[in-house]
């Protein structure tokens, strides 16, 4: 089970304008915690995105390389490449 952290964020000018615009009877949310909780989940969506076309562009490198590139590796090598 995961624990709630209590987060304190100070937002100024342009920046306080925008998060007003967005909470609220008028925006899309009804509260503040709620804006960053989803922008934050967004965030983390991406990140893990990002993580995942890597690897598939990688995966895609592999597969494309001609067949008399590959060099077989033992899972200590393999895991010792990895660590750098």
């Amino acid at each position: 089970m995961s624990r709630a952290t209590t987060m304190t964020v100070r937002v100024s000018g342009a920046l306080s304008e925008f998060v007003a615009t967005n909470v609220g009877e008028d925006g899309a949310y009804e509260n503040v915690s709620e804006y960053i909780r989803d922008l934050i989940r967004r965030d983390k969506e991406r990140v893990e995105r990002e993580a995942f076309d890597r690897l598939k562009a990688e995966l895609n490198r592999a597969f494309a390389a001609p067949e008399e590139s590959y060099k077989p590796l033992t899972a200590a090598e393999v895991i010792a490449r990895n660590r750098t």
